[in-house]
């Protein structure tokens, strides 16, 4: 399907990727939106306000080459899902500890 990015199979998805991906506050700020459903990815953003586009977006690819997110178009827009029953699945309470605030 045109505009479809690469995800990691479940079985491919690396705690100490997770964990980078997770380490940096902007990334995280972006995970912490998406734990309460999917958005929209124009509606999602990082807490610095002045960050080029092009940052977020490196910080979109991060989080999806990780395994935390799934990054899928839908029309001529993007879907940012939290991949949580894979996390969860494979690092139990790892997003519940992550997550708080």
């Amino acid at each position: 399907m045109p505009g479809e990015l690469p995800h990691p199979e479940r079985s491919d998805i690396q705690l100490t990727d997770v964990l980078f991906a997770l380490s940096d506050p902007e990334r995280l700020a972006i995970t912490r939106q998406l734990a309460d459903g999917p958005l929209d990815m124009a509606e999602c953003h990082a807490t610095d306000p002045n960050l080029p586009k092009s940052t977020k977006s490196h910080f979109m690819k991060v989080l999806r080459e990780a395994g935390v997110i799934r990054n899928e178009p839908n029309g001529r827009r993007r879907i940012l899902t939290l991949r949580r029953d894979d996390l969860d699945a494979l690092f139990p309470g790892l997003l519940d500890s992550v997550l708080r605030d």
